[in-house]
C-alpha cells in the first residue's frame, strides 16, 4: 500500500528527455489545452497507455476463450463510454487501441468548461476553476484536470455562491460584448463589397496600370542584366 504521506506518481516520464519531435508536440498540446506544465500532459498519456495495455491483454486472453476476459472487456468498454472517451454502444477493444492523448485532454474539466462558454479562453476557464467559481452538479470542483464523465457533462455551471454567476458581472458582460462585436462571415463579405463600391473604377484602373508598368520595367531590367552576363 505504501505510506499515505508519500503517494506514488500517477504518471510516467518520457524514456528519452531530449527528443525534438516529442518536445515540439508536447509544447503544442500544452498551449492548445492551457496546461500548467508537462506533468499534466504526461498524466493524460499514462491514462491512455494503461487503457491500451488492458485492451491488448484482454484481446490476447479472449483468443483463448476465457469467460472472465469477456466480462473484463465489457467492463473496460463501459468504463470508457462513461468517461466519454468512446460511444456507449457498438465499440470494441480495437477502439480502445485507437484512443489518443487528446481524447483524454478533451474530457478535462478545464477543456469542457471552455467549450461550454464558461471562459473566453482555456486559461481563463482554468482560472475560474482554481478560484472555485465552477461547480459540477452540487459540488465545487477546483481541479482543472478533473475527468468529467458523460453524466456530469451537462451539470457544469458557475457556482451559485460565486460573484461570476451573476449575469451582470463585468466578466460576463465583457464576454457578451466581445461575442457581439465579433464579425460573422456574411458581415465580412458585405464590408468587402461596400469597400469595393466606394473605390472609384478610375482609381482601380490606374492602380492596375501602374502595377503592369512596374512588372514590364522589371522584365526589361532582367533582360538587360542577362545580356550583360552573356557578354
Amino acid at each position: 500500500m505504501g505510506d499515505p504521506k508519500f503517494p506514488r506518481k500517477t504518471y510516467d516520464t518520457p524514456s528519452h528527455p531530449w527528443k525534438g519531435d516529442r518536445i515540439k508536440e508536447e509544447a503544442e498540446l500544452v498551449k492548445k489545452f492551457g496546461l500548467k506544465n508537462k506533468r499534466e500532459l504526461w498524466k493524460a498519456k499514462s491514462i491512455v497507455r494503461n487503457l491500451r495495455r488492458q485492451s491488448r491483454n484482454l484481446q490476447a486472453r479472449t483468443r483463448y476463450g476465457e469467460t472472465q476476459a469477456d466480462l473484463e472487456a465489457k467492463n473496460l468498454l463501459t468504463s470508457c463510454g462513461k468517461m466519454g472517451l468512446l460511444p456507449m454502444d457498438g465499440t470494441t477493444l480495437d477502439d480502445v487501441l485507437g484512443l489518443s492523448v487528446e481524447s483524454v485532454l478533451n474530457r478535462r474539466l478545464q477543456t469542457i468548461a471552455h467549450m461550454k462558454g464558461l471562459g473566453n479562453t482555456v486559461n481563463q476557464a482554468r482560472q475560474f476553476i482554481t478560484h472555485g467559481h465552477v461547480n459540477v452538479g452540487d459540488r465545487m470542483v477546483s481541479v482543472p484536470g478533473y475527468i468529467v464523465t458523460r453524466g456530469e457533462e451537462d451539470k457544469i455551471a458557475f457556482n451559485s455562491h460565486s460573484a461570476i454567476s451573476d449575469d451582470q458581472h463585468p466578466m460576463r458582460l465583457a464576454k457578451k460584448k466581445i461575442a457581439g462585436e465579433r464579425p460573422t462571415e456574411d458581415k465580412k463579405q458585405e464590408e468587402k463589397k461596400d469597400l469595393k463600391a466606394k473605390i472609384p473604377k478610375k482609381v482601380i484602373a490606374e492602380v492596375v496600370t501602374e502595377v503592369e508598368t512596374a512588372d514590364i520595367a522589371e522584365l526589361d531590367v532582367a533582360e538587360e542584366e542577362s545580356k550583360e552576363e552573356g557578354h
